[in-house]
């Protein structure tokens, strides 16, 4: 048999993650990716590619992968393609890795089974992660109390609110952890590169990046968005220190005047660079940054719209919807009514 036929051989696995040719090796690591309905199909991918390149590339079958869902049967994704899986919440091996992919909504998709089976695969003993906003669910089963964790940073509001407890970071992923999770997206594939690296070496890792022409894997540690510096084209620290305080203090926001004194600047040399750089000052901005966390709010969470208000630093319901309607068009009730 050629390299090329054992490469294919080794990469040859079923629809839907069943291995249909050969036997697994011992060594060989086993994922199972629980799709919990209205998933991530981005990060579904960047999540399950790099494990079938791993095997393409290096001719062995070094990793295998199961689909579950709820029903056992299907998941639908936010794309609306359906996924067929390969079995429901049976047990699974002690040795099986899994990972809970989610997405959207995903406060409104976690059921009683769902809680009932990580809470049974966790007591015997199966490492469990998550990717995308996956974390929810884990930190819904009560297993990110105190630990470090990624989630999407559009969720970032949503789980402060609902899970204090649990040490949020704005990192891609968080591999050295008691429960390795990742923010979603493309970070899944960081995320994956990453434990091919660990489990293979550096080098397999950088050749399956080299095959998704991925020439931009992250660390970790690196932040989800993109820098302010990147986005808006902007080099003074100044105005991202700026900034910077303004999303530190959205449930009591700053005047202008004591941020920059804080940075130690002029409240007109703060009006000139809010100016100069972003077309708007900086009391405009800060009402920005509020009302856009309002709005996710609003999107995620069943708060009360007075609720929402209070943490966004708005001191009145009347204030609150005036400035949601005239930045969005639409009041805060009928947004949430149109999302409903």
């Amino acid at each position: 048999m050629t390299k090329a036929d054992g490469r294919r051989k080794g990469a040859q696995s079923g629809l839907h993650g069943r291995v249909v040719s050969g036997s697994a090796a011992p060594e060989t690591a086993h994922f199972v990716f629980l799709l919990v309905e209205n998933f991530s199909h981005l990060a579904f991918s960047c999540a399950l590619e790099p494990l079938r390149i791993a095997n393409l590339v290096s001719g062995e079958e070094l990793y295998r992968w199961s689909l579950i869902s709820e029903d056992g049967k299907t998941a639908v994704c936010s794309n609306r393609s359906v996924t067929l899986a390969d079995r429901g919440l049976e047990p699974l091996d002690r040795h099986d890795r899994l990972y809970v992919i989610s997405g959207l909504h995903v406060q409104d998709r976690i059921s009683a089974e769902t809680l009932n089976f990580l809470r049974r695969e966790k007591r015997r003993g199966v490492a469990i992660g998550a990717i995308c906003s996956g974390a929810y669910v884990l930190a819904k089963a009560g297993f990110l109390d105190g630990v470090e964790t990624a989630i999407h940073w559009e969720y970032h509001d949503l789980f402060m609110e609902k899970f204090p407890e649990v040490r949020l970071v704005r990192n891609v992923f968080v591999a050295n952890a008691p429960h390795v999770t990742a923010s979603g997206g493309t970070a899944a594939a960081d995320l994956m590169l990453h434990l091919i690296a660990r489990d293979h070496g550096g080098e397999l890792a950088a050749t399956v990046a080299d095959q998704m022409v991925y020439n931009a894997v992250r660390e970790g540690t690196a932040a989800q968005t993109v820098s302010l510096q990147s986005r808006h084209g902007m080099r003074n620290e100044y105005l991202v220190r700026a900034i910077r305080i303004m999303q530190d203090h959205i449930e009591e926001p700053l005047a202008p005047q004591i941020i920059a004194r804080e940075i130690g600047i002029s409240i007109r040399q703060l009006e000139r660079l809010f100016g100069k750089y972003l077309n708007t000052t900086p009391k405009r901005y800060s009402m920005e940054l509020r009302l856009d966390r309002a709005r996710r709010l609003i999107l995620q969470s069943e708060d009360s719209l007075s609720q929402i208000a209070m943490s966004c630093g708005f001191i009145s319901i009347s204030h609150f919807s005036k400035a949601f309607r005239m930045r969005f068009g639409i009041s805060p009730l009928k947004h949430r009514s149109r999302l409903a």
